[in-house]
């Protein structure tokens, strides 16, 4: 059976069967009905549901020079911290009124640019970028086509006065480092992320300086991975190897620590009996494993929020004190300490 084309509503059908003006129907449509009666308002806005009548907002954005949607740029939809982050500013999105386009780049640079391009095309008012790498070359495409943007969570260098919104990680993994040692851990090892990516940089840097202050740094018990669950199984086979007396491991996010518990349950350890981890983030399902994961908590819901507010005080010119927000992670204690 053929499909049957029906034409779209559109404002002059909801104002010929309400009775006024095209006018009269965009300015309720788009909010400025201030001098139009409620009852007016409320049947157009009636007629409109029942047309089922949706507003072209690409012919708005060329009016309005907006349109009301903003882009979110994360490295790995499959991370949870990214997820729950991107899902923080969507809500938030939603309560300022503004649409939201996700894109996910896998780390990779070039699927980065590409997305920053695809956005652009769409017209979004402004864009929340979490890097995926040394991204110069997609910050210069926003800045070309005067694209508003937030940094988010990772550093890029050369782009640190760019607006943006931190955790302050020094202080959780120095606290992360002190508390296995109270609880009698010498040999504790580090996974690291990716060099290129400096909140990596930063947070080795902290274990370095912790595990140095107390005379039990070993650069050998340093390891370099792309964080993910998988990575975080064959990393923790790998210091079980090189480091058989090993009493503690701190990751560089909670998916790579969960691979790591995995691994070491695997290899016949007992958490936190033999050995004591500790993850990075706090994700939410770090605390429903068993056992419990500790954790470097970065308050990923506030971070979201604040990059979606900050972006969009920017989109509409509000003046700000600052442009960059600094937030600070803490230890949370749970089982595998």
């Amino acid at each position: 059976m053929a499909q049957v084309k029906v034409k779209k509503p559109t404002m002059l059908d909801i104002a010929n069967q309400v009775g006024v003006t095209k006018a009269t129907v965009s300015m309720v449509l788009n909010k400025k009905d201030e001098l139009i009666s409620p009852e007016t308002r409320d049947k157009i806005l009636k007629v409109a549901d029942e047309l089922g009548y949706i507003p072209n907002s690409f012919a708005r954005s060329l009016i309005t020079k907006k349109s009301g949607t903003i882009g979110i740029i994360i490295p790995d939809i499959t991370n949870p911290f990214f997820a729950e982050i991107a899902r923080a500013i969507e809500d938030e999105a939603n309560r300022l009124q503004y649409n939201v386009i996700f894109c996910n780049t896998d780390n990779q640079v070039p699927k980065e640019e590409s997305a920053i391009r695809l956005l652009i095309g769409k017209l979004v008012d402004g864009v929340i970028f979490i890097a995926g790498g040394t991204s110069e070359t997609s910050l210069a495409l926003l800045n070309q086509h005067a694209v508003s943007f937030v940094l988010v969570d990772r550093y890029i260098p050369g782009c640190e006065d760019y607006p943006g919104v931190y955790c302050m990680s020094d202080d959780g993994v120095m606290d992360g480092v002190r508390h296995l040692y109270e609880k009698g851990r010498r040999k504790i090892a580090y996974v690291r992320g990716p060099r290129e990516l400096r909140v990596f940089e930063y947070r080795v840097n902290a274990y370095k300086e912790m595990m140095t202050t107390l005379g039990i740094y070993d650069e050998r018990y340093v390891y370099e991975v792309l964080p993910s669950l998988e990575a975080g199984i064959a990393v923790t086979e790998q210091i079980a190897r090189d480091v058989p007396d090993v009493d503690g491991i701190i990751y560089c996010n909670d998916m790579t620590a969960m691979g790591g518990l995995k691994a070491l349950t695997r290899l016949g350890y007992h958490v936190p009996r033999d050995i004591s981890i500790i993850g990075y983030d706090n994700i939410k399902i770090s605390q429903f494993i068993e056992p419990e994961l500790t954790t470097v908590a970065q308050p990923i819901a506030e971070m979201g929020e604040a990059a979606c507010n900050l972006l969009i005080n920017i989109i509409n010119e509000v003046p700000l004190k600052e442009q960059k927000i600094f937030l600070y992670a803490e230890l949370v204690v749970r089982g595998t300490s």
